[in-house]
């Protein structure tokens, strides 16, 4: 078996999604996700003209080998575009070798160590009464774990917080420029453990809360936010510090006990290892789209299991349908799984990607069709051309552009 043709497709059915889809000479085909939100573009030109033409005529089963080859080959190693780039490939070809055969990608993994992926939603409000009334709605929905994110006074716009409901989209299709928003760490240390004690109050001990910081504090502030939010025990905080800076973590968990969760940004084993291997923190958030595929990311929830750290990966909508179930497949079969996020996707995707994933409440499962459980509708993506645009950005009070 031989890939014969690997094609890029550009599409915007409420969002910029980039898809690989691989065929073999047996008329095979595999889908990946090469989305990276913001630079799309910089993504298609690596694969389009620099890996794609590499693929055709390789063994698509050789799913190790074709990692390595693009990984150690490229010798500019790492880096979010290359790793998007290689993450799609490889998922493309786990795709393949489930189609082949005939199971879904979860059993090739070792099959599913449990009946379903525990997922949590987000939940945003303006203030803290409407942010209530949407967590009621989720649990009425059936959710078990929601992230919070309310309005802070005195700021016109909040990370995680906008006027769409349900869906959060930050990034306008007509901004010719990022959009400008303010930021006050003050403020926010006010705000968030009141919104927190009002959530507590409100549907008690049993609800699973998690909370995004979103890289926006020092380390000594993102501890004294630990050290407010313990009486109310949260499954984690997210991101707390900027993650690039892993010694950060030793100075917050030396002042709380709240779980720590970072690695969105992470796109390689190396990125989290010392978080990982001296226990500085509780989840990993690494996602398969961003971090080299399904092989890679395995060997990133491996090395976690021995420290005790447990799975929690990145899913916002800006990822496609493709990564979704990717990570759910994997999610399914690892032994250290914590949660999965699930936003969930904007606007009429549905048009573009059949799935045959599913959610009962709480749990969500991959599906048992072979392979990934997704197909795209090339014609239907046609329909949805790609729309500039951008992720907006945070300045402080003095005018100094701050980590958004």
């Amino acid at each position: 078996m031989k890939i014969v043709e690997a094609k890029v497709i550009v599409t915007s059915p409420g969002r910029n999604y980039v898809t690989l889809k691989l065929t073999t000479d047996e008329g095979v085909t595999g889908l990946g996700d090469a989305t990276l939100n913001g630079r799309e573009l910089a993504v298609v030109s690596y694969l389009r003209d620099h890996v794609c033409p590499l693929l055709v005529g390789r063994d698509p089963q050789r799913i190790e080998d074709t990692w390595q080859y693009l990984y150690k080959g490229a010798y500019w190693r790492r880096g979010p575009v290359g790793m998007a780039a290689i993450a799609a490939v490889d998922v493309a070809l786990w795709d393949i070798k489930g189609k082949v055969a005939g199971l879904p990608v979860y059993q090739l993994l070792g099959g599913a160590s449990r009946d379903g992926v525990l997922v949590y939603c987000h939940v945003h409000g303006r203030d803290v009464p409407e942010l209530l009334d949407r967590v009621a709605r989720a649990v009425d929905e059936g959710y078990a774990a929601v992230r919070i994110q309310a309005g802070i006074p005195g700021l016109d716009k909040t990370y995680g917080v906008t006027d769409a409901d349900p869906d959060e989209v930050y990034e306008p299709a007509d901004a010719a420029r990022p959009e400008e928003q303010l930021w006050d760490t003050a403020a926010y240390l006010e705000s968030v453990p009141a919104v927190a004690a009002a959530v507590r109050e409100r549907f008690g001990p049993a609800l699973h809360l998690l909370h995004d910081v979103h890289h926006r504090l020092t380390p000594i502030e993102a501890a004294r936010l630990g050290q407010a939010l313990e009486p109310y025990r949260f499954f984690w905080i997210e991101d707390p510090t900027p993650a690039e800076d892993q010694d950060a973590f030793r100075l917050i968990r030396q002042h709380t006990v709240t779980p720590l969760a970072t690695g969105e940004v992470f796109n390689s084993i190396w990125d989290c290892q010392t978080l990982i291997t001296e226990r500085l923190i509780d989840y990993i958030r690494t996602s398969v789209g961003h971090a080299g595929g399904i092989t890679h990311l395995r060997r990133i929830f491996d090395l976690a299991a021995l420290y005790g750290v447990k799975t929690g990966s990145h899913g916002p909508g800006d990822l496609s349908p493709v990564s979704l179930a990717a990570a759910l497949h994997l999610d399914l079969a690892v032994p250290n799984f914590g949660i999965q996020e699930y936003m969930g996707h904007a606007g009429p995707w549905a048009d573009v990607f059949k799935t045959s994933y599913t959610r009962r409440g709480p749990l969500m499962h991959p599906g048992d069709e072979p392979g990934l459980g997704v197909e795209i509708d090339e014609e239907a993506a046609a329909a949805y051309g790609y729309e500039p645009r951008y992720l907006p950005y945070s300045r402080l009070r003095d005018g100094s552009i701050h980590d958004w």
